[in-house]
């Protein structure tokens, strides 16, 4: 739904809540859970205007009540674009389509700034792009932001105290793409910035990244790294962590978790510097051989991965998303509690999870 400028342009006559200011509704509306908004648009003209406004989104991010929401993006072979979905709970668990992003490009970069996502680089036919597309996740609907000062792609990207970060994704063998090979976007300005990196540095390709403890972790073809923006450091990551990473990952209360080589979900405790088995789930799960993608859904743990063949007409295959409820047990040990796991969706056979990420909304 198209966005509309604040709950006052809803006309006099129709007041949101009888015999309470508007304000006051606004404030009781706000903290009713997303998934019960589609009925809250049924209720009248003047409730699906309000939620439908930027003053509605904001007034639940200062309130604390957002919800997390889920989204992905698949690549099939039916389809030249990438296809877009988020995950609706009511009435049923399932992905739903939404307007999928306008310029599709191998290897981009995802990162969540606010109620945003944004969308990095990439390639399309072998040509890097330093373009980027941005899905205002309030509305489902996508923009052009600024783009990177040099392509890039299979970038690192994070977000850090409302910046967000790229590095890599390109050869520094020019000036231009050593002075820039790490930059720094603020939102409030529309302005990338090059961050100073050390050339050893910008002799990697990056394959996994993610934020923790205020610091942006890369893995490497040649070993990760991390950096500091409040110290403007770069150090090596600890080689524990750098022989453990596989694949995509994600954090949740300060434990970066991943997959190993045998299928298996672990977590990495900064605290004891070790790799741990995520117990609890073995039954529930499936051994992740040919990968998974992962996210925090609301201090959750979100698995998503591609399912086994659909035996029909048409050769068609089924996403698989599991919520995990993890935490650590008296002995420091990593446990989790699947909440819910089922089929979410049906895609046309060797479709891909691109990526998934969560966003509060």
């Amino acid at each position: 739904m198209p966005p509309s400028s604040s709950p006052a342009e809803v006309p006099e006559a129709e007041t949101l809540i009888p015999s309470l200011p508007d304000d006051v509704a606004l404030n009781i509306l706000a903290r009713v859970p997303r998934s019960h908004h589609p009925s809250l648009c049924q209720v009248s003209k003047a409730f699906r205007s309000l939620i439908s406004s930027t003053d509605f989104f904001t007034t639940r991010r200062l309130l604390g009540s957002t919800d997390p929401s889920l989204y992905l993006t698949i690549r099939t072979n039916a389809s030249p674009s990438f296809l877009s979905f988020t995950l609706q709970n009511r009435p049923r668990r399932r992905l739903v389509p939404i307007r999928p992003i306008p310029s599709s490009c191998i290897g981009s970069a995802y990162a969540v700034l606010g109620p945003e996502l944004y969308v990095l680089g990439g390639s399309h036919n072998d040509v890097t792009s330093s373009r980027v597309w941005i899905l205002d996740c309030r509305f489902n609907t996508w923009r052009l932001g600024p783009s990177m000062r040099i392509a890039r792609e299979f970038a690192a990207a994070g977000v850090i105290d409302n910046k967000l970060y790229v590095m890599g994704g390109c050869i520094a063998d020019t000036w231009a793409r050593a002075a820039n090979w790490a930059e720094a976007l603020d939102p409030r300005t529309g302005t990338w910035t090059a961050v100073a990196s050390p050339a050893e540095v910008r002799e990697k390709w990056m394959h996994a990244s993610a934020v923790v403890d205020g610091k942006l972790y890369a893995m490497a073809d040649r070993g990760g790294f991390a950096y500091d923006p409040w110290k403007e450091e770069w150090v090596p990551a600890e080689s524990e962590l750098d022989n453990g990473w596989r694949g995509r990952a994600c954090v949740v209360d300060g434990i970066l978790y991943c997959y190993d080589y045998l299928g298996k979900i672990r977590g990495f405790d900064w605290g004891e510097g070790a790799w741990k088995v995520l117990k609890g789930v073995e039954k529930g799960l499936p051994r992740f051989l040919c990968g998974a993608t992962m996210a925090n859904m609301g201090g959750n743990l979100v698995v998503v991965w591609e399912g086994k063949e659909v035996i029909g007409n048409r050769k068609e295959m089924e996403v698989w998303c599991a919520e995990i409820e993890v935490r650590k047990d008296w002995d420091g040990e990593l446990v989790g509690e699947i909440l819910w796991s089922e089929a979410v969706l049906t895609v046309p056979f060797r479709s891909t999870v691109v990526q998934c990420v969560a966003v509060a909304l």
